[in-house]
């Protein structure tokens, strides 16, 4: 096995002029060098363009710029396209096997995320073959789907920490990893997220109806391979105005809140869990066939919540949890 195979980081750009330099100067400066930028700007208006090809211009061998189509996919539809561009062009990006981290163009990695994301992965995937095959030629059909997934600092716009632990701002419930928990409740912070060849080829094409491309693929690696979480901050995480998503702090609701809420949530539809619903459908449609009784009473269950009344809404969910 390659201890050291090159890694293709996939950015998708919009609009990033401001920090753009940043966080390319950030992976530019990894520990780890055997890697490969693959960018694919999404329709930007501003000087986006213009930094990524300085760069490109000053930093031969490191950048491979997507030609531009002139199409804003967002961020779920232009790492999707990433994710297929990569796989269809492996060969030519000097790629052994396809690994891929994802990028965003407003944060900034520690100087040993990729070799530290790295070793954890090839762990998995030795850990993941058959015992008598490990130290010889692998196979690529042996290896399993592995997402492996880290902590963050949430920082401030100008880099001043927020947040030491994105998970525990966001009052995440790492520990709930499970197959079903992923369905109805996302742990993967996309901008953390490094795959290998064997999820990449599983979880393409990413629909439509995935509520992102990071969810999806943290679905598929549960259902068929590992996902992997490391409790330690690799990125940090900016918070500013043009964040797509963005960090909240997580308030744990008292009992006469958590009361009215539950209330206000009876009658009312919720849009959020419509989404859930609709990729629970799609993913039983794709993979229904491969999957166990339970995990396909899982799926349904959570489709249920496509239905528009509120109190249905809301039990289907409480199920969902606790399946």
């Amino acid at each position: 096995m390659d201890t050291k195979p090159k890694i293709a980081i996939l950015l998708s750009t919009y609009n990033g002029e401001k920090f753009l330099a940043e966080q390319l100067d950030s992976i530019l400066n990894q520990s780890y060098d055997n890697f490969l930028i693959v960018v694919r700007d999404d329709g930007s208006s501003d000087g986006t363009v213009s930094v990524l090809q300085q760069y490109l211009a000053e930093n031969p061998g490191r950048f491979h710029l997507v030609e531009q189509d002139n199409i804003n996919r967002g961020a779920s539809g232009s790492f999707s396209c990433l994710i297929e561009y990569t796989l269809s062009k492996k060969a030519s990006l000097g790629l052994d096997r396809a690994y891929m981290m994802f990028c965003d163009q407003d944060d900034i990695w520690f100087n040993s995320k990729i070799e530290e994301q790295v070793t954890a992965m090839l762990q998995a995937e030795e850990m993941g073959m058959d015992k008598e095959r490990k130290g010889s030629q692998i196979d690529k059909s042996e290896i399993v789907p592995v997402l492996i997934h880290s902590d963050l600092q949430v920082v401030s716009e100008q880099n001043s920490v927020i947040a030491k632990s994105f998970i525990k701002y966001q009052g995440l419930e790492i520990e709930r990893n499970r197959f079903q928990h992923l369905v109805v409740s996302n742990l993967v912070t996309g901008c953390t997220a490094f795959i290998n060849e064997s999820l990449a080829e599983k979880a393409v094409p990413v629909p439509e109806k995935a509520i992102m491309h990071d969810w999806w693929l943290a679905v598929v690696a549960t259902a068929f391979g590992k996902l992997i979480f490391l409790d330690v901050p690799l990125v940090r995480y900016r918070q500013h105005g043009s964040n797509t998503i963005g960090a909240k702090e997580f308030i744990k609701p008292t009992p006469v809140s958590l009361s009215f809420w539950r209330r206000v949530f009876a009658r009312k539809t919720n849009g959020h869990l419509i989404e859930v619903a609709n990729q629970a459908y799609e993913f039983r449609q794709r993979f229904g066939k491969q999957l166990s009784t339970r995990e396909n009473m899982g799926l349904r269950i959570s489709a249920a919540m496509k239905i528009r009344i509120g109190i249905v809404q809301r039990i289907a969910y409480r199920i969902s949890r606790r399946f």
